[in-house]
Order: structure tokens, then C-alpha cells, then sequence
């Protein structure tokens, strides 16, 4: 016999009940195109929004358990995305169009979508569901479509190759990331869209950082501020890269000048409405930001910061949840204790980190960089953080002894 779904419940309970999707958005309160997607099966409800639907609609905890099975269950690999994949094509040919507005708009949406799971979701996960969509549009530009379509249709291909190579970094893929940081920005000029340009133009930036090119990240960071629209969301983040780079060389004027820059260009800006689009600048990202460059300059202001920012990120109903800028956090703070002199909450802290299950690759250095200064201090738990990171990264046997 078929199992019930979380889906279908939902949606007998609403015809039972005789309530509207409007009506039940109002009544969560929640976002009512979200709820459709959740409604539709696109989308996986949060814990809590399953308690909110089990009582608003009498369901005596149904809802909360079909969500929490259909998360902790068995599933296929790839299943979602070929599902999106279906869904797309679907919608083409409904449309009876070899493109057409319906499906760029889809595929634009679902841009937005990837980007936004970017800070909650495992880069190999994230990067098979690109990948997936990467080669949908690989077959759309062989068909035909208006001049205006087939710009739009680039510039898709173009963030979905700059995402991946985020994810490609994530993994520590470098010839990957540099193949699809190329792509992107070939995308990005030939669709005269500058923002795609800058951002490539940061990841390597960003990418320079980790492989301790300093000066090369401030050279690449300044070339991102050059094209990128004034204002724009990778103007903002190329300064804030610079600072970093500064930081890591211990130019403590040169930081600040960059913090304050990214202060004045932040400080005007609304929340955007999913602040956790990865290509979305908001004001929580600048915090973040200037807590990582001023515990890398060993400024004592870092400790405050880094503690607000964590603060932040662990209150559920203040943001969106963002578990992995949360473990980077954990690292910021635990530079911060060392430089006040508080190597025993350090060691905590790190640990913490570390044993999140939300480290990357590209961050395994900078908990390595910690457990150096943990083990350098004679702090006794120092060594089972080590043991606990040389754990971490066996699997990817990314180990950074003594680094």
C-alpha cells in the first residue's frame, strides 16, 4: 500500500477544511508563494512551519510527522533534480514555445532558488542539482528563440556556471572551479552582464585568499570593483574581499578603510527578501565579514562581533538559517579568544566547528589555523580538537598538519 505523503495530506486537510492556500498563508503567517511551493511539493517545509500547518488545520501532529519520515527517509539520488528537469520541460512544451518567456522566467526563478540554498545546503549536493540544470540550458541553446531570449537564456547559464564554481571551491575542485569561473565570465560578456563578470572576478579573489595569495586577491578584488555596477551587490562584497586580504597581510589601515567603505555602501540597504541568496548582499553578511577580517587583524573589537554574529545566526526567528556562515562564525570567534587571551573557550568553540558537519574544504585552513595557535599555547584540549579535525578531513584526506 502507498504511503500517505506530507503533499497530500496538506492537501486533503485543506479540502477538508475548505481553506484556501491564501487563507492559509494568512493564518501561518507565511510567504504565500513559498507555501505554494510547499503545497505543490516543491518545496520542504521547516519543522516549525509543519507544527504551524498541524494547528492551524486540527491535524493532530500528522503533518509534523510525515515531514519529519519523508526527511529521514531513503531517498534516490538525483530524484529532486531530475524532477525540476521534468517540471521545466513541462512547462516548455505547454508553452509551445522552443523557449519562451514562461520557461526563462522558470529557469531565472530557479537561479534565485539555487542560490538561496547555497548557505544550507552540502556543495555536492547543490552542485548535482546545477550541474542538472547547467545541461538543460546546454540543449536550449540549440533551439530557436529571439535575440532577446537567447540573452537571457546566457545569462542563466552564466550564474549557474559561477554557482557551481563556488561549489567546485567549496570541494577544494580547483581545476573544476577555474574551467566554470572561465565559462561564466565568456557568459557574462556576451551577455554585457558586468555584475556575472565581477563576481568571477571576486570567487578568484576569494580563492586567492584561501591559497594565502594575498596581494593577488587585493588585485582581483580591485578589478571586480571596476566593472561591477557601483552600489551593486559584488561591489559590496569586492570591498569587503579586499579588507580581508589586507587583514590576512596585517595592514591595519588598509583594513579598516575597506570596512569602512562596505559600512557606507551597506548602510542605505533594505533587507532584501531572501537575504540568504548568496549573490543578495545584506546587512547580517557585513557583520559577518567584518567579524572573519578583524579577528584576522587581531583587533580586540572581533570578540564582540563575532559573538553578536553567532548570537544572531543561532535565533531561528530573527533569519533565515545558515548553518555553515554559523560554523565560520565559530572559527572567527575562537581567533578572536586567542588574541584576548581566552585559549580554553577557544579550544571550545573550534571544536564546535569542527565537529558541525558544516566545515567545507576551502575552510578546513582556517580551523587548522586555530588549532596551530591552540597547540603552539600548551592548551590541553588542544590535541582532541586535532584528533577531531584530522577526522573531518579524512574523507577528502585534506589535512592540513602543522599548516
Amino acid at each position: 500500500m502507498k504511503r500517505i505523503t506530507f503533499t497530500e495530506k496538506l492537501r486533503e486537510l485543506m479540502a477538508v477544511r475548505h481553506v484556501s492556500l491564501g487563507e492559509l498563508a494568512k493564518a501561518v503567517p507565511y510567504d504565500k508563494g513559498n507555501l505554494s511551493r510547499v503545497v505543490n511539493g516543491r518545496k520542504c517545509p521547516s519543522e516549525k512551519l509543519a507544527g504551524r500547518l498541524d494547528e492551524i488545520l486540527g491535524a493532530d501532529g500528522a503533518l509534523a510527522a510525515l515531514r519529519s519520515s519523508s526527511s529521514t527517509g531513503p531517498t534516490v539520488p538525483g530524484a529532486d533534480s531530475d524532477d525540476e528537469m521534468e517540471a521545466l520541460e513541462l512547462a516548455r512544451r505547454v508553452a509551445a514555445s522552443d523557449v519562451g518567456d514562461e520557461t526563462l522566467t522558470v529557469l531565472e526563478m530557479t537561479v534565485d532558488d539555487l542560490a538561496s540554498a547555497y548557505p544550507r545546503t552540502s556543495p555536492a549536493e547543490l552542485l548535482a542539482r546545477i550541474r542538472r540544470h547547467l545541461g538543460y540550458v546546454s540543449r536550449l541553446l540549440d533551439t530557436r528563440m529571439t535575440l532577446t531570449e537567447h540573452r537571457r537564456l546566457v545569462v542563466v547559464g552564466g550564474w549557474l556556471s559561477l554557482l557551481a564554481a563556488t561549489c567546485d571551491v567549496d570541494l577544494g575542485r580547483r581545476p573544476a572551479a577555474a574551467a566554470r569561473l572561465r565559462t561564466a565570465a565568456q557568459l557574462g560578456e556576451h551577455a554585457e552582464h558586468p555584475e556575472i563578470i565581477a563576481w568571477t572576478l571576486e570567487t578568484q579573489a576569494w580563492q586567492a585568499v584561501t591559497d594565502g595569495a594575498y596581494r593577488a586577491a587585493i588585485t582581483l578584488s580591485r578589478g571586480a570593483q571596476e566593472i561591477a555596477p557601483r552600489g551593486s551587490s559584488a561591489f559590496i562584497q569586492a570591498n569587503a574581499q579586499e579588507g580581508r586580504a589586507w587583514a590576512r597581510l596585517g595592514a591595519g589601515p588598509e583594513t579598516r578603510d575597506a570596512l569602512a567603505r562596505v559600512e557606507r555602501l551597506v548602510a542605505p540597504l533594505p533587507m532584501p527578501d531572501r537575504p540568504e541568496h548568496h549573490y543578495r548582499y545584506d546587512p547580517a553578511k557585513s557583520d559577518a565579514y567584518t567579524a572573519t577580517t578583524l579577528s584576522w587583524l587581531g583587533d580586540p573589537a572581533a570578540e564582540p562581533y563575532a559573538r553578536g554574529v553567532l548570537a544572531r545566526l543561532e535565533e531561528p526567528s530573527r533569519a533565515p538559517a545558515r548553518p555553515r556562515r554559523a560554523a565560520s562564525a565559530r572559527l572567527d570567534l575562537a581567533l578572536a579568544l586567542l588574541a584576548a587571551d581566552q585559549p580554553d573557550e577557544a579550544a571550545h568553540v573550534t571544536l564546535e566547528a569542527v565537529t558541525s558537519g558544516r566545515l567545507v574544504p576551502s575552510s578546513h585552513w582556517r580551523a587548522a589555523e586555530v588549532i596551530n595557535a591552540l597547540e603552539a599555547r600548551g592548551v590541553p584540549e588542544a590535541a582532541g580538537v586535532r584528533e577531531a579535525y584530522r577526522e573531518l578531513c579524512a574523507p577528502a584526506d585534506h589535512e592540513v598538519d602543522g599548516a
